[in-house]
């Protein structure tokens, strides 16, 4: 069951650097302004997105494969019908590096069968949240 206590949210919201797939460079969209407000409160936001060379300061990488920092959470920005082929990143990745402790479906996204496999990989997850609420919720 992906997390829905304040613990586990807490929990997620502790894990950093943060990988933020489908970040976006144009101010006023939610999948810029939350990562930008994440960043100014201590997060090492890094940017995913194959279309944009540079957000907030940081280069934008095309895919999670092609980060070569360490990441602790994934933040995800991309429509629902996206989040199988995002896991599958995730899980490849995890095998390879086992940096990964946790995948952030942002609101309105979910995907019960992804977040179960991501689960079964021993990693925490939630969906249809939104990090900068519960952030100022639990963490401020």
């Amino acid at each position: 069951m992906p997390v829905t206590d304040d613990e586990g949210l807490r929990d997620l919201l502790s894990m950093d650097p943060v990988a933020v797939i489908g970040c976006s460079s144009t101010p006023g969209k939610a999948a810029h302004d939350i990562p930008q407000y994440l960043q100014r409160h201590g997060y090492d936001v890094i940017p995913v997105n194959p279309y944009a060379d540079e957000i907030l300061g940081r280069e934008a990488y095309d895919s999670l494969a092609e980060v070569e920092a360490d990441v602790e959470l994934v933040d995800v920005f991309r429509p629902s019908d996206e989040v199988a082929g995002i896991v599958d990143e995730v899980l490849d990745r995890q095998e390879d590096r086992d940096d990964i402790r946790g995948v952030w479906l942002q609101l309105g996204i979910t995907d019960d069968e992804a977040l179960a496999r991501v689960e079964d990989a021993g990693l925490l997850a939630t969906q249809d949240k939104c990090m900068k609420v519960e952030y100022a919720r639990l963490m401020d």
